[in-house]
């Protein structure tokens, strides 16, 4: 019966992402999860014309016409939109929470590997949530991601803070006219080195427009993180409790560097969620 309930299920999801022209392909993914839908999406981007894509998993049971809350997850430097399906630690938190809330996941490339929330990818992103929420009824939308997704989910949240119901950033960085690691992949994908792209790197920093962070936030940081310092990340919560958000978790781990943990994803993830507005 689950077997059935699934295949019509699919069937029926499939059908609707036929009817929609901004799609060139949907397809299914091997799961080992029991009752839960991967959906692998490529569409053209309206900005260049070029094949992107992006991965959608369905709850258990998914219904719909019914009502969801999604939450957009960003992978880090080198990964894609796969590591929702296979990824440890945070990726695992948010399946858990995903499967406890109820939640759409939405997992993009967002231009796979190296984007650091470039014109290019916030292009992409703004598209895939028009389409998405063409596809299913999204109540609220989160956004996750770790060290880059991390860094992008803070920058998406200042550029189109409309869009976003709650943030959790892990081991990210809210200052890309300080941050020097990564200097050859970010001037590639900014259009120019800070000077040249000044504009675009200042409007991706969170730490310039803390009043654009009206959402609940919560924020990861190691101490002795070498790859992605969380200096400007502190300096951002110490701003917002000095202009008093009361909706913001800080959590900081004294011991170690570039490294996220399971159980503070899953922490993050939940504050955000219950101190949203309904």
């Amino acid at each position: 019966m689950k077997t059935r309930l699934y295949l019509l299920t699919l069937l029926f999801i499939l059908g609707l992402f036929s009817f929609s022209s901004t799609f060139a392909q949907v397809k299914p993914l091997e799961s080992q999860e029991e009752g839960i839908v991967y959906l692998d999406v490529t569409f053209l981007a309206d900005l260049d014309q070029t094949e992107q894509s992006y991965v959608v998993r369905l709850p258990n049971g998914f219904e719909p016409d019914r009502e969801y809350d999604i939450v957009v997850v960003l992978h880090g430097l080198g990964g894609d939109r796969f590591d929702i399906i296979v990824g440890q630690n945070c990726a695992r938190a948010l399946r858990d929470v995903a499967d406890e809330r109820n939640l759409i996941v939405v997992s993009p490339d967002y231009r796979a590997r190296d984007s650091w929330m470039s014109p290019a990818a916030e292009a992409d992103l703004l598209q895939i949530l028009r389409d998405v929420k063409k596809e299913y009824k999204v109540k609220r939308t989160f956004w996750n991601g770790t060290s880059m997704g991390g860094t992008s989910v803070l920058a998406f949240a200042v550029l189109h803070p409309e869009l976003v119901d709650g943030v959790m950033s892990n081991i990210g960085q809210a200052n890309f006219l300080e941050f020097k690691n990564f200097r050859e992949n970010i001037e590639r994908v900014f259009g120019g080195n800070k000077q040249e792209a000044f504009d675009v790197y200042k409007s991706r920093s969170a730490e310039y427009f803390p009043e654009r962070l009206t959402m609940p936030l919560a924020l990861y940081v190691g101490m002795h993180d070498e790859t992605v310092p969380p200096h400007s990340v502190l300096r951002l919560n110490d701003v917002l409790k000095e202009m008093g958000k009361t909706d913001l978790l800080m959590m900081v781990n004294p011991d170690v560097g570039h490294l996220q943990t399971y159980e503070d994803t899953k922490r993050g993830l939940e504050f955000i969620i219950d101190a949203a507005k309904k």
